[in-house]
């Protein structure tokens, strides 16, 4: 029975149809928006400055939100049940559907390297901030390819193959409350002077719910990489050689095995709000990043959750019984 903690495997199968055909429609409203302006109405209501009581508001308002989310998709999803029997299903088809981002981020990722392609690196800037949060100004060409690449490896597991992952394990209530932990640390997530204590508490739930889908993540990144370009080896040898160097618990081991899988090197310096982050760089330069490679990272992406949807049915194909 289709509900708010479970979906059948053909309706998961349907949002990821949806979302590869339509990707986010302008006119339809989108959760995370909303998500995302009651974490800066709560950030702005309650942060004080104050170390302790960020601490203790900032874990109020990652809890308050996460939880408000989840309830959110049960409630719509249980009237829309109660209203008629297919409406349950639609609703919980609906709400997963707005939980995937692989089309948009494929889109996003499409802007970038057309741009680059046509020598308009002013556009390829103007393009970046949807997919990265450092400063466009300061990146050259090589640095726009190495950034956008960082950025769908990283994204294919919060963007992707997370929502999938609780989207079989606890249907659309867990894939919505994934979708506002991963909203707020996007928001409120850093280590800088202002979020270091009121984002503390968002920071490590995202740690948290991200740790197995990472995971997952570079194996089906390595799987690709041998599918398509014959490089699993070099790409599972990036993983882990390099996946651990990162500052994240989590997204060294997308990047890692996504600079593994196309022989360039990511990672390094990076400008965020004026100031230099210094990151690790991940991977063997066999040669020189170059455009082509937004597009080799755009198809190992859609190819990897291809294969992470099929272990997932597979998974829970094996753990029914059946």
């Amino acid at each position: 029975m289709e509900g708010g903690l479970y979906i059948s495997t053909a309706l998961i199968a349907a949002a990821l149809a949806l979302d590869l055909v339509l990707g986010d429609p302008s006119w339809m409203p989108h959760p995370v928006q909303l998500i995302g302006r009651a974490a800066a109405l709560g950030e702005v209501r309650l942060r004080t400055g104050e170390a302790r009581a960020d601490l203790r508001r900032g874990a109020l308002l990652a809890c308050a939100v996460v939880l408000c989310a989840a309830f959110a998709a049960w409630v719509l999803i249980a009237l829309a049940a109660s209203m008629a029997g297919w409406l349950g299903p639609a609703a919980a088809l609906l709400i997963a559907w707005t939980t995937l981002a692989l089309s948009s981020l494929d889109r996003a990722a499409g802007e970038v390297e057309r741009a680059l392609g046509c020598g308009r690196d002013d556009l390829a800037r103007a393009a970046m901030p949807a997919l990265v949060g450092r400063d466009p100004a300061t990146l050259g060409r090589d640095a726009m390819v190495r950034a956008t690449v960082e950025s769908v490896a990283e994204n294919c597991s919060d963007g992707v193959i997370a929502p999938l992952c609780f989207l079989f394990l606890g249907g659309p209530v867990f894939a919505l409350a994934y979708k506002a932990v991963n909203t707020l640390d996007s928001m409120i997530g850093y280590r800088d002077e202002r979020h270091v204590y009121f984002g503390r508490v968002a920071a490590r739930l995202d740690d948290a719910a991200n740790f197995v889908p990472a995971r997952l993540t570079a194996v089906c990144l390595a799987a690709a990489a041998a599918l398509a370009l014959g490089r699993g080896g070099p790409a599972l040898g990036a993983w882990r050689a390099d996946a651990r160097k990162h500052a994240s618990p989590n997204a060294g081991f997308p990047e890692a095995t996504m600079a593994g899988a196309l022989g360039i090197e990511l990672g390094g310096d990076a400008v965020y709000a004026g100031e230099v982050e210094h990151r690790a760089r991940l991977g063997r330069a066999e040669r020189a990043a170059n455009v082509a490679d937004i597009g080799a990272a755009r198809r190992l992406m859609r190819i990897a959750a291809a294969i992470g949807f099929c272990l997932l049915a597979l998974l829970r194909y094996i753990l029914s019984g059946h």
